[in-house]
């Protein structure tokens, strides 16, 4: 395993050294690569690079900002805070290619339609973006990824202004929509995302934005001209690795509308047993009210402890609400106090005021949660009514 390590780093180290004194000649090419996604999260939105091809030189090397290292210090805590450093990486075209033939995923090029000076200024940056000092920069999935930081060095190296005209047919969509049209809306990651990611990507991106995905980066470029000219950005494309076909998996079991619809169903049973017998099960009660209240903190620090602009104004804090924690100990009294009714008519209030804003598209929640949710409510509601009888009880039994 070292020695393919060091390997790797010798070839990467002599692609950096040879750049770093070519002048490229007139046969190179620059091209943008958009590999298709791939299976695991991380791979869902697809990836975008550079490859600088020049037969003269014997160079063909690629060039992309999608980097990021494990072993950094402290890098799930960067991570989790929004402060995760990711950089531009260099590696030759054949090894590039073959990994991604190796996860089967589809690969496009598209050869840029730009001339001698431009190639040269792209190269150079490129170059110099590898330095040691230069190579890093803070990660945000909108707005500085793998994919917008194709756009910008073209942006920034080109001598003419690029403009990219609209796709024809181009939907506009909100920042959520473009991010679940990669998954499965049913699925873990799915989940994860709108619970994690406030109501601030409910909004319409613009079209330049779209280009935070690397399959919108092919699209526009597509569509793409030189503003004086008029000419067009890319000359050719062409397919370089075509995805083969493979059986899809059938996890509908294992899905989080499977997982939740069963929760849903076993607190829909306890409520209807506990309703029959006139009792309440404590224990359903406190795993509820911890789990809300835990997830309810968490959202909490996404939204104030760190710097991921994507998770603010999260409005799954009106069923995940963190002060259930605080609450807890109401439900190991023999009698709750009054406030703690009218406590849980807010929750009601807040899971209603969740389906309204739902409705209204100020926020879409994640459609696994669905069977949990309306378990919660009905929970919620046969707790007040529970609770009031006892109350009542009470008053009557102490004559008030």
């Amino acid at each position: 395993m070292q020695k393919k390590l060091l390997i790797i780093l010798s070839l990467l180290v002599v692609i950096t050294a040879k750049a770093q004194t070519y002048t490229l000649s007139h046969n190179a090419t620059v091209s943008v690569l958009t590999i298709d996604p791939g299976k695991d999260l991380n791979d869902a939105f697809g990836h975008n690079a550079f490859r600088i091809k020049d037969p003269s030189r014997n160079l063909d090397a690629v060039f992309d900002y999608g980097r990021f290292d494990f072993e950094a210090p402290h890098f799930y805590l960067n991570f989790a805070r929004g402060k995760l450093n990711y950089s531009i990486g260099s590696s030759r075209f054949y090894d590039f290619i073959d990994f991604y033939k190796w996860q089967n995923r589809t690969v496009r090029e598209q050869v840029l339609n730009i001339n001698q000076d431009d190639k040269q200024k792209l190269f150079n940056y490129l170059v110099n973006n590898l330095k040691p000092e230069n190579k890093f920069y803070l990660y945000d999935f909108f707005y500085d990824n793998c994919a917008t930081k194709i756009r910008d060095v073209l942006e920034t190296t080109s001598n003419e202004n690029i403009q990219f005209n609209t796709p024809e047919g181009l939907k506009a969509q909100t920042f959520r929509h473009l991010i679940q049209d990669n998954l499965n809306r049913n699925s873990w990651g799915s989940l994860g995302i709108d619970l994690a990611l406030g109501s601030v990507i409910d909004k319409t991106a613009t079209p330049y934005e779209h280009m935070f995905l690397p399959k919108y980066i092919f699209e526009f470029f597509a569509n793409a001209t030189f503003s004086n000219s008029g000419e067009k950005l890319v000359k050719e494309t062409h397919v370089l690795y075509k995805k083969t076909k493979t059986k899809a998996d059938n996890t509908f079991l294992t899905s989080p509308l499977a997982i939740f619809g069963l929760i849903g169903l076993i607190i829909l049973l306890v409520t209807y047993n506990d309703y029959k017998k006139q009792r309440r099960t404590n224990w359903l009660d406190v795993i509820l009210f911890s789990l809300t209240g835990i997830i309810g903190v968490m959202i909490l620090l996404l939204w104030f402890a760190t710097d991921h602009k994507a998770t603010h104004q999260n409005y799954n804090l009106l069923w995940a609400f963190a002060l259930n924690i605080l609450v807890l100990r109401q439900l190991f009294r023999k009698q709750v106090k009054a406030w703690f009714i009218k406590y849980l008519k807010f929750l009601v209030i807040m899971l209603c005021l969740l389906t309204l804003h739902w409705i209204i598209g100020i926020q879409e929640f994640a459609i696994g949660l669905i069977p949990f949710l309306i378990a919660l409510l009905i929970r919620y509601i046969y707790l007040i009514g529970y609770f009031n009888k006892k109350l009542l009880s009470s008053k009557i039994e102490h004559g008030g």
